[in-house]
């Protein structure tokens, strides 16, 4: 069971703080449920029954995970498919997990593939863009409240630590 004040990941919403666990005060009920603000947005809170099964929703990583993943990065398989239809389903559904290591091989696969184009005068398609900012939009929210760092210091971080 979560408490008030931590931080959770939640679904497609991302990183959140857990303000409240508190009764639904409309209903009669004694259903408790979990208030959550996300990060990136103050105008929204989510109420999620505590004891609901099929909620996504997990601890934040460690500053342990992270490093881990961190190294792990450069070894990080792509997995483009020419196929847009496809690619973009897999690339969603990798997004829906919330799996750290699933945004990173989409953020990884993606940047290769935006520098390939770019030595060609291409870019991405506005799909594949939207999906790689959704992914980092996604990791360096988390791994910014996990290491205790704006989300616009993750990035230089991330890269010097792969540099070493």
């Amino acid at each position: 069971m979560f408490e008030v004040n931590d931080y959770i990941v939640y679904g497609l919403t991302g990183v959140c703080r857990i303000t409240d666990i508190a009764k639904d005060e409309i209903s009669n009920n004694d259903t408790e449920y979990y208030v959550l603000q996300p990060v990136s947005n103050d105008n929204l809170t989510i109420k999620v029954p505590v004891d609901e099964q099929n909620v996504r929703m997990r601890p934040i990583i460690t500053k342990k995970d992270i490093m881990s993943l961190m190294a792990s990065m450069p070894k990080t398989e792509t997995v483009w498919l020419d196929d847009d239809r496809q690619r973009n389903s897999n690339f969603k559904a990798a997004l829906k997990s919330g799996k750290n290591e699933e945004l990173i091989r989409i953020i990884r696969t993606l940047y290769l593939e935006k520098e390939e184009r770019s030595l060609v005068g291409k870019k991405l398609s506005k799909t594949d863009e939207d999906i790689m900012n959704a992914a980092e939009k996604h990791l360096n929210e988390e791994f910014a409240i996990a290491l205790n760092m704006e989300p616009e210091a993750v990035v230089p971080f991330i890269l010097d630590h792969i540099s070493k």
